[in-house]
């Protein structure tokens, strides 16, 4: 499979990439550069706006504009431009920052925390404790805990095709969790752990396919993998940076790949060595799979 870079974007953290097939855009953010990005295939342009907080997952929606975004203080809308509006703030926990999200199936937006590891600054700061937590935040108020508060970093987020699983990782503990999926009441229950110690990196973002595999970037093993709903690896799919960290399904076809990644880490004669460290790559794979699902939801400020 021939790997591209879809764009040189040189991101401190490329995060929570999303396929937008009306306008044939990806969108994604970058944690420490706080911005939201967007490259429009067409014009092979990209739009940037700059966030309040770093921003950490976003989920499209259409109604009204814009895209409903995770910011390391809570929840807000972005209005596709350059306004935002806090809606909620899930985590009760001082010194906590929210990390992945995802929409399920019926549009309802999942995330995750963790303690927080960003200095303002942008600079690394040392996780000492598990305590991170998974949220459905179905819009306007409300809110609802999922899992307890043990997550050392609450990371990918996919549910089956056939809505009977729903599948996370934990970055620190090197391990992804499959649930049973409950979709009328957007629970999940019975965890079924999966440890892949022998895979290079550690779990970050993932997307899923049609035929029910996950995919999973690998934080600092330089590629990604392919996992079977039996929690078996089929795949390995080498990339060119360090830091593989998230992944999405798009194009015309919805069977590439696009992928980002992360300069954060590296030091500067790993960065000479590799200029294209944080890039946006994109790879044509067999079985494609659907873009992320969109918010559904109302939207009003927390009160």
């Amino acid at each position: 499979m021939r790997i591209e870079i879809a764009w040189d974007a040189a991101d401190g953290v490329g995060e929570s990439p999303v396929w937008d097939s009306k306008t044939e855009s990806l969108y994604w953010v970058d944690i420490i550069g706080r911005q939201i990005r967007v490259l429009h295939l067409r014009s092979h342009s990209v739009e940037d706006s700059p966030t309040p907080d770093f921003p950490t997952a976003l989920a499209l929606y259409d109604n009204p504009p814009g895209a409903l975004v995770a910011l390391a203080n809570g929840i807000a809308h972005w209005d596709g431009e350059h306004s935002f509006q806090h809606l909620f703030a899930p985590d009760p926990f001082a010194g906590n920052r929210l990390n992945e999200g995802k929409c399920d199936p019926s549009g309802r937006f999942w995330v995750g925390s963790m303690q927080n590891n960003l200095h303002a600054n942008g600079t690394s700061k040392k996780i000492t404790c598990c305590r991170g937590a998974l949220f459905r935040y179905d819009g306007n108020a409300s809110c609802e805990r999922l899992t307890a508060h043990e997550f050392g970093i609450a990371n990918t987020m996919a549910w089956s095709p056939d809505q009977e699983y729903f599948y996370c990782a934990d970055t620190i503990r090197n391990i992804f969790v499959r649930y049973d999926y409950h979709s009328t009441e957007g629970i999940i229950s019975n965890p079924t752990i999966w440890s892949l110690d022998r895979i290079p990196g550690a779990p970050d973002g993932s997307c899923i396919d049609d035929d029910g595999c996950l995919w999973n970037a690998r934080f600092g093993g330089s590629c990604l993998i392919r996992i079977t709903p039996d929690g078996l690896v089929d795949q390995v799919l080498h990339v060119p940076v360090q830091n593989p960290t998230s992944c999405t399904f798009g194009g015309t076809g919805r069977n590439t790949l696009f992928i980002t990644s992360a300069r954060f880490g590296l030091n500067a004669d790993q960065l000479a060595a590799n200029p294209h460290e944080g890039s946006i790559l994109a790879v044509d794979v067999a079985v494609g799979g659907n873009p992320e699902h969109r918010f559904k939801g109302h939207l009003s400020e927390e009160r």
